[in-house]
C-alpha cells in the first residue's frame, strides 16, 4: 500500500538492480524448487536421478494434478493452519480459519519484484532508518495477502468478491503474523460476510476488516 518515486528503484547495496532482482528471482525459485520436491516426496514421487536439474517429468506427475500445478510450493514448515471444521456442508456462522507464516526478506523481495512496488521504505535499510518506523517494514499488501491464504483454506472452493482493510501498525521484516478469517453471516447463495483481522506473535491486531466470499463445494 505504497508509491513509488523514480529513484525508488535502486538500492544501497551499489549493485545494479537488475543483478539485484536477478539474485531474489534465483534465490525464490530456487525455494519454490526445494519447497515442492519436499512435496512431492511426501506424495510418493521421487525426482530422477538422471535429472540434475529437479524438473519433475510427466511420468512423474500425480496423475489427478494438472501438469502446471506441480511447479507451485503448496506449503512449507514454517506455515501453520487452524480450522473450526473440515467438512463443506457444515460450514455455519462462527467456523473460522486461521492461517500463520513468517513475514521473510525473500518474501519482501520476490513481492516488490512482483508488483512493482520498489518503494526504499521496503527495500533501503539506511533510507527507512530516516523515517517515522526507523528502518525496513513489509509492504501492507503483502502482510493482507496472509488473509487470502486463509480463506483459501476454508472447505471448499473460495472466491473473493470483496474486502474491506484497515491498517493499525506495521510489520517488520521477520515478524510472524496470524490471518484468521470468522464468518459472521451467511448471505445465501453460496456468499459468506467474514471479519478478518492479522496479528503479530504478541497479538496486536496490524490489519483488521471484511470480506465478502463465495465458497462452494470443490468441483
Amino acid at each position: 500500500m505504497s508509491s513509488n518515486c523514480p529513484e525508488s528503484d535502486a538500492t544501497d547495496t551499489g549493485a545494479p538492480p537488475s543483478e539485484h532482482w536477478s539474485s531474489v528471482s534465483k534465490h525464490v525459485v530456487n525455494s519454490y524448487v526445494e519447497a515442492n520436491n519436499a512435496l512431492l516426496a511426501a506424495m510418493g514421487f521421487s525426482r530422477s536421478s538422471d535429472d540434475a536439474s529437479g524438473t519433475v517429468t510427466a511420468a512423474q506427475r500425480p496423475e489427478t494434478v494438472d501438469p502446471s500445478v506441480t511447479e507451485v510450493a503448496f506449503g512449507d514448515e514454517s506455515w501453520l493452519m487452524e480450522r473450526s471444521t473440515d467438512s463443506y456442508e457444515d460450514l455455519a456462522v462462527g467456523d473460522y480459519v486461521r492461517f500463520t507464516k513468517p513475514i521473510e526478506e525473500t518474501d519482501v523481495s520476490a513481492f516488490a519484484q512482483v508488483s512493482g512496488d520498489t518503494n526504499r521504505l521496503h527495500l533501503a535499510e539506511s533510507f527507512a532508518e530516516q523515517t517515522q518506523f526507523g528502518g525496513r517494514i513489509a509492504h501492507g499488501t503483502l502482510v493482507a495477502g496472509t488473509i487470502s491464504a486463509a480463506l483459501a483454506r476454508f472447505p471448499g472452493l473460495t472466491i473473493y468478491l470483496s474486502q474491506d482493510l484497515e491498517f493499525h501498525s506495521p510489520v517488520e521484516i521477520g515478524e510472524t503474523v496470524t490471518a484468521t478469517c470468522e464468518i459472521v453471516e451467511v448471505l445465501g447463495d453460496t456468499r459468506y460476510r467474514l471479519h478478518t483481522t492479522v496479528e503479530t506473535a504478541d497479538e496486536e491486531t496490524v490489519i483488521d476488516g471484511e470480506a465478502i466470499v463465495v465458497i462452494k463445494a470443490q468441483p
